[in-house]
Formats: structure tokens, C-alpha cells, sequence
């Protein structure tokens, strides 16, 4: 049983323009229907199915706050709190039965300390970054995060097609717009867009797309273009992984401030997939379990706050996220790890609350480390008692994951709590879907196996789920998502 790297505390629309339906299109195939080992060079510039008119909308209207985030032009401005957990546990519940994961420059309006707005209106960039959107975009309140295995007999040619096709597909559902038409005018014909996101804004929804190890190989011709840190992660202390949430060839997270457009995301992009690749596993995640800059500590399942030491600053983000130029065709891109994490809350609930403050060496309610009185304040990890015992347990989980104990070592933490229902013995079914990014894995297998044999919250915790992608850079204006890898 593990643990996520520090998790802050604890370790650390109304009226929006909708969707515009572009269903002017006179090609009604089905959407998932793959093309026949056609030229992806010809996917670039309009993709099968989809509109591609996606370069990025004006950006007249930027926020000065913003930092490039977009209001959609002519949307009707709605600033909307969210509650974080109530409606979002039923979207939460629903898992169970679905079969179905530049900084500054991408961060929608900063909140202030008092409490988080979301505008369902705010659009993030995709298009022409100097890094792929939803890593340092400041952390939307859902996420739907999915894995594909690649199909036996899909090539090298399908994989390129998919790659271009998402990506076309992307850069419309960010913008706020459906990918073809919802309602199409032959009464024979298959929608191109499923339709459950019309109405709504865009939300802030980012998609980020990851490469797995299996990708990489002689048999799709890629072998060469491996990233060089890019490997199965090796087992760590504590593993209980399980087959069904493990690994991937391709991965998407999508995050949004509605659950819907998240959903809508990955259920249209994965529609895509037919005949290249099939669904590994996924996770529905409610209540963001990190923070970004201008954002209040979020809280896990366990009740802590979770993030209150994760990256913010931009030259954190260059030392430790982002893939310099030595990286070749991944300059600018980073490595995603994420692991499922069971937690055993009702036992958790029962446990004093003396004892719950000791495994995370932070108290409860206000965040601050049992040196300390307030979130913020700065661990003393040499203060002792009277009796000369440590305050901050040795093996609490701030204390194993702090960057002071650990050569200096961070990661950006990027997590959501998720609930699966209920599990066969009638408990509950939930816990921390952790979700890091960092250019280099091993700063995260090296935190990792320390939590793995010591830490205290092994006791509540067990890891189900785990892989490890690449994320390529940002795709530039009429390109895709690692064209370089083909070139």
C-alpha cells in the first residue's frame, strides 16, 4: 500500500453561447468508422468526420487575468460557484457501470483566496503553445481519464490517422464546439457528435493526450523515436495492482469545469478509436485534489487538504515539468504518471483524530504542519517535544514526500478524487485518482518507493491502478499531435 507524493495538507450555464452545431457537412458516415489506411497527410488539413476549421477563435476578448485563456466571443458572462462534490458524486457513481484520464499561458481566471469562480464561458488554448494544455492549466473541478490498448492489427498508418483525427477533434471541443453534426439532415445518416454537451460552454476544458511505452516498438516502426526516460514503471513497495487498471498505449485526460463536457469529450474522441485501438480502463473523477496558482487547497476523500506544497512557480516548471531542448521531438512535452488509489474510508472514519494528523503531519481542518499555524507555514522537520520526539512523525506522509527530505525533488500534482459506487462488501468504492507530471519519472518512482515501505497512510490506501505516458508538445496551427514521430 502507497502513496500519491505529497498531497498538500494531507500530502501533501447560466447562459452560454453552446455549442455551435456544424452539421453543414454532406459527408454522414458513420463517425467510427475508420479510413482505409488513408494518406494522414490528408488528415491534417480536414480529418474524416470532422470540421477542421479549428485554428484558435480571436482572442479579442482575453481577460487581463486570464493569461490567455479566452471568453468565448459572444457568450453572455455567467460566473457560477460550484459545490465540488453534490451533484458531482452521482457523475462520480456512474463509473461503476461506464465501461468506459505554457504555464501561466493556459491558466483560466485566477480565483482569489476566498473562494473559486468558474466561468463556464473561458476557453483554453490549444494550438501554437509552448506546452500542452491541461498541465499547468490551473486544475478545472472534473475529469474523465481514459486509457486505449492499440488494436493487433492496427499500423503505423492508423496510428498516425487517430493521432491527427483527435487532435482536429480537440481543438473543436475546446473551443466550446461540437465535431460535426448532432442532428444530421438524412434521416439514414449517424451523427457525427453524440450531442450531450449542446447548450453548454466550453467550460475550460483542456484534453491531454499521452503515449505509452507500447508505442515505441519495432512492430509500429518507432522504435527510435522512444523518449528517453520512457519505460514501465518498475514495481514499487506496496503495489496491489490489478490487470484491469493497469498500462495503456495511448491515454486522454480531459478536464472541465461541467462533468458533461468532460464526459462528451472522451466519449466523442473514443468513438475515433474503432478498429485502431479498444478502451483499457477509466476513471471519472469529481472535486479536484490539487491546486493551481490563485486557488484554494482542495480537500481529498480523507478530509485533508491536498497540494498545499505543488508546483506553482515557473522556474519549478522548467526544472522539473517541462522537457528541455535536449528532448528532440518531446521539447516542451513531459511525462505523465498516474496511479488508481483505493482508499479504505470507512475504517479511516473511525480512526481518532490524533492519529489521523500524525500520519499526515498536518492538522485537519486548517492544513498547517503540527510545527506550524497555518497552511502555508513552512515544515520544521528537526522540531522535537519536550520529551525530545519528533512533532512531525518520521514517517508521515509530509515528512516522506517533502522536497526538503528528497534531494530537492518535486513533482506537479494534478489529482481528482473519484468514487466508484459501492464495492462487493457494500463499502464504499473510492478514492484519489493521482495523476503527476514531471521530465523525469524516476523523481516520482523515487518518492514513491519511499512512501511505499513508510509512510503511516499505507494503513487506509492501496494502489489498484497504474502507466505511465509521454505527452508530447502542443501541436502547432494545421499540424498534430506528434507529427514529428511520423517525419
Amino acid at each position: 500500500m502507497t502513496n500519491p507524493p505529497e498531497t498538500g495538507r494531507s500530502r501533501d450555464s447560466a447562459e452560454a453561447t453552446g455549442r455551435r452545431d456544424r452539421s453543414q457537412t454532406t459527408d454522414r458516415q458513420d463517425p467510427s468508422a475508420t479510413t482505409d489506411r488513408q494518406d494522414p497527410s490528408a488528415v491534417t488539413g480536414r480529418t474524416p468526420d470532422i470540421d477542421t476549421d479549428t485554428t484558435e477563435r480571436s482572442t479579442e476578448q482575453v481577460s487581463a487575468t486570464s493569461g490567455g485563456a479566452t471568453r468565448k466571443p459572444g457568450s453572455v458572462s455567467r460566473r457560477a460557484l460550484f459545490a465540488g462534490v453534490g451533484g458531482a458524486a452521482a457523475f462520480g457513481v456512474a463509473a461503476g457501470a461506464g465501461g468506459m484520464a505554457a504555464f501561466g499561458a493556459e491558466a483560466p481566471p485566477a480565483a482569489t483566496d476566498a473562494e473559486d469562480i468558474v466561468d463556464l464561458n473561458v476557453t483554453v488554448p490549444f494550438y501554437d503553445q509552448p506546452h500542452p494544455a491541461g498541465v499547468a492549466t490551473a486544475p478545472q473541478r472534473y475529469t474523465v481519464y481514459m486509457t486505449f490498448d492499440l488494436a493487433a492489427t492496427a499500423l503505423t498508418q492508423d496510428l498516425q490517422v487517430l493521432l491527427a483525427r483527435w487532435t482536429a477533434g480537440i481543438a473543436q471541443l475546446m473551443q466550446g464546439e461540437s465535431i460535426g453534426a448532432v442532428e444530421p439532415d438524412r434521416p439514414d445518416a449517424v451523427a457525427t457528435d453524440t450531442g450531450e454537451a449542446e447548450g453548454l460552454g466550453p467550460a475550460s476544458l483542456t484534453v491531454t493526450v499521452g503515449l505509452g511505452p507500447g508505442i515505441f516498438t519495432d512492430a509500429y516502426g518507432l522504435a527510435d523515436k522512444r523518449p528517453a526516460l520512457l519505460q514501465d514503471l518498475p514495481r514499487i513497495p506496496g503495489d496491489q495492482l490489478q490487470e484491469e487498471f493497469t498500462g495503456g498505449d495511448l491515454s486522454l485526460q480531459a478536464c472541465a469545469d461541467d462533468p458533461q463536457v468532460a464526459y462528451h469529450a472522451i466519449r466523442d474522441l473514443a468513438r475515433m478509436v474503432t478498429g485502431t485501438a479498444h478502451t483499457r480502463w477509466a476513471v471519472m473523477g469529481f472535486g479536484r485534489a490539487s491546486a493551481g496558482p490563485g486557488q484554494q487547497t482542495p480537500r481529498n476523500l480523507l478530509g485533508f487538504k491536498d497540494g498545499t506544497r505543488n508546483i506553482t512557480e515557473a522556474a519549478d516548471y522548467d526544472r522539473f515539468v517541462w522537457l528541455g531542448e535536449d528532448a528532440g521531438w518531446m521539447s516542451g512535452g513531459t511525462y505523465q504518471v498516474v496511479r488508481k488509489i483505493m482508499m479504505t474510508i470507512e475504517t479511516w472514519d473511525f480512526d481518532r483524530i490524533s492519529d489521523q494528523q500524525q500520519i499526515f503531519g498536518r492538522t485537519k481542518l486548517e492544513g498547517a504542519p503540527l510545527t506550524g499555524q497555518a497552511e502555508f507555514d513552512t515544515p520544521d522537520f528537526a522540531a522535537t517535544t519536550a520529551e525530545g520526539d519528533p512533532v512531525i512523525d518520521p514517517t508521515s506522509h509530509i515528512a516522506l514526500a517533502a522536497h526538503e527530505n528528497n534531494d530537492g525533488v518535486k513533482i506537479l500534482r494534478r489529482s481528482y478524487n473519484f468514487t466508484d459506487g459501492m464495492n462487493p462488501e457494500g463499502l464504499l468504492d473510492a478514492g484519489l485518482l493521482f495523476i503527476s507530471y514531471q521530465n523525469d519519472p524516476e523523481n516520482f518512482v523515487t518518492l514513491q518507493q519511499k512512501l511505499g515501505r513508510f509512510d503511516l497512510l499505507n494503513e487506509y490506501i492501496r494502489h489498484v491502478g497504474s502507466a505511465i505516458f509521454a505527452v508530447p508538445p502542443a501541436p502547432r496551427t494545421g499540424g498534430y499531435i506528434g507529427q514529428a514521430l511520423f517525419e
